[in-house]
């Protein structure tokens, strides 16, 4: 049954990093009060770098040891990015914001290392249709790219409320039945996701994803 077989192959995951047993980096590691409330954009823009370096050859957007990562790096690295993809005092909210803090810190990287690191970000409104972030999604991670999500406001506040007004990091996609899935890295974990249903939040205030693209 060739429809059978095509399902079998809409699975892709990324290779992804651990560091102190925990998946990706934790906001809740966050010593600093503005940071552990508010610091979601910097610590996906913080596992974005760490990624790009570690399985797309640009060390230098990670200062400390690639091979060595612990919890104490990570949260030195998150107080380097602060500055750029600053906490407000309603976070990061704008997409835009985001792809200009993270512009900005690879700019000085470059100019301080050396280095010639070409990415260019856009963003796919959270008001676009769902089909077309599925598209772009399933896209991204084919490419080897994980997707950078901001969800504002939904209402199933029960279900996601860990992922209202958050930024986290989608890593993998599954396709089957019931539709389409993301794994999403946050807080240290991997979370399964219907897009569908987290995409069509059903409130105004929609957020949206980043995507990323790497120029040679």
């Amino acid at each position: 049954d060739k429809n059978r077989t095509g399902e079998q192959k809409m699975k892709k995951e990324l290779d992804y990093f651990m560091i102190d047993g925990e998946f990706g980096g934790n906001q809740d590691w966050f010593t600093n009060i503005v940071m552990n409330v508010g610091g979601c954009g910097a610590a996906t823009a913080c596992d974005s770098c760490i990624y790009l370096a570690k399985y797309r050859g640009m060390k230098e957007l990670y200062p400390f040891d690639l091979k060595q990562m612990d919890k104490e790096a990570y949260k030195k690295f998150s107080q380097i990015m602060k500055p750029y993809i600053r906490p407000r005092v309603q976070g990061v909210k704008k997409p835009e914001w985001y792809i200009e803090g993270l512009e900005k810190y690879i700019s000085d990287v470059n100019k301080k290392c050396g280095t010639d690191y070409q990415i260019c970000m856009e963003k796919f409104d959270g008001t676009g249709d769902a089909d077309e972030a599925e598209r772009i999604i399933c896209g991204q991670i084919d490419k080897g790219l994980p997707v950078p999500y901001l969800m504002l406001r939904h209402l199933n506040v029960e279900k996601y409320k860990d992922f209202i007004w958050h930024w986290f990091l989608v890593v993998g996609y599954e396709k089957d039945a019931q539709g389409t899935w993301i794994d999403v890295a946050t807080y240290g974990e991997k979370v399964r996701l219907n897009l569908k249903e987290l995409w069509e939040t059903g409130c105004k205030e929609k957020g949206g994803i980043v995507v990323y693209d790497l120029k040679k």
